[in-house]
């Protein structure tokens, strides 16, 4: 067959791929569309609290009970907070060698994660929910159809609450260790990677700790030889740690909502198949290019 039929039956071949990929595509945007709009039925605002204390119920990620704290804030206004965790809530879309297994948050993450909650102005208990009635069930962001993969996962309880808080401050205090200071601080969690990016370029700091888990500890070694681990006791400390490092860097876990909250000099790792958090407010940049990435490192460190 000659070469000019050849190659307009490739162009005839991949013209029709073309199209069959935009008829599935529209088929999938019609299918979300219906989903959502089924999904509306059920949105509502609760009416707000009339007592003395305001209750929050949260049964996600420690991380998403982070990005959670400004709504809380906004919903409770003047009124203390009293925060109520739901444990072992089994998540099977969860990544294999996360943290807490199986399930969004066990008794082991709750106990890291309260001395940090109790440590915030204006929270007044933080306990794990037994089924008591609260003002304001977070997980309704959960319930309602719009997508959590995408945006910004405080924004999402926005949306839920009719509320709104000013993200590019600070929404997380703690006393910073001052013994990192001269150092770069790292966490890096098993999932939310951005294809290509390679920490390897690090290994020319002289101090280069990793905060988290020691498994992903051990994974980031293979790329920066001389990466210390520091173990915490729970994530107040780990606040601390990462609010007085010169910098951080992490992926879209816990350790980055920290840093978020706190406003430290950090960036983030971000995830193009989840990217549902964005960086706000001074001090914050992300990446996910190698050549931005080593370039942003150069200039904060220089």
């Amino acid at each position: 067959m000659h070469e000019p039929v050849l190659s307009r039956l490739a162009g005839i071949g991949a013209a029709l791929r073309e199209r069959a990929l935009g008829r599935a595509f529209g088929l999938l945007e019609q299918v979300k569309t219906r989903r959502y709009v089924t999904g509306l039925a059920g949105v509502q605002i609760p009416d707000p609290p009339r007592g003395t204390v305001a209750t929050f119920k949260h049964s996600g990620n420690s991380g998403d009970v982070i990005y959670a704290i400004p709504a809380m804030q906004a919903l409770a206004g003047e009124l203390p907070l009293a925060i109520r965790l739901r444990l072992d809530v089994l998540d099977r879309r969860q990544a294999r060698g996360h943290p807490a297994g199986s399930v969004r948050l066990n008794r082991r993450m709750f106990d890291m994660l309260r001395p940090l909650l109790l440590a915030q102005p204006g929270v007044a208990s933080c306990e794990v929910h037994t089924g008591d009635p609260v003002d304001y069930d977070l997980d309704l962001v959960r319930d309602y159809p719009f997508p959590l993969h995408i945006g910004h996962i405080a924004r999402s309880y926005f949306l839920t609450f009719a509320i709104h808080a000013d993200l590019g401050q600070p929404w997380l205090r703690v006393q910073p260790d001052t013994t990192f200071h001269d150092c770069i601080v790292l966490a890096r969690s098993a999932r939310y990677h951005a294809p290509g990016i390679d920490y390897g370029f690090l290994r020319r700091f002289p101090r280069t700790v990793f905060v988290g888990v020691e498994e992903e500890f051990q994974d980031m070694r293979r790329m920066i030889p001389g990466l210390q681990f520091h173990a915490v006791t729970d994530f107040l400390q780990m606040a601390q740690v990462i609010g007085g490092s010169q910098l951080f860097i992490g992926n879209q876990s816990l350790p980055f909502a920290l840093a978020e909250g706190l406003k430290a000099r950090r960036m983030l790792e971000v995830c193009h198949l989840c990217p549902n958090v964005i960086v706000e407010g001074p001090g914050g940049f992300d990446f996910c290019y190698q050549p931005q990435f080593e370039q942003l490192v150069g200039r904060l460190m220089a």
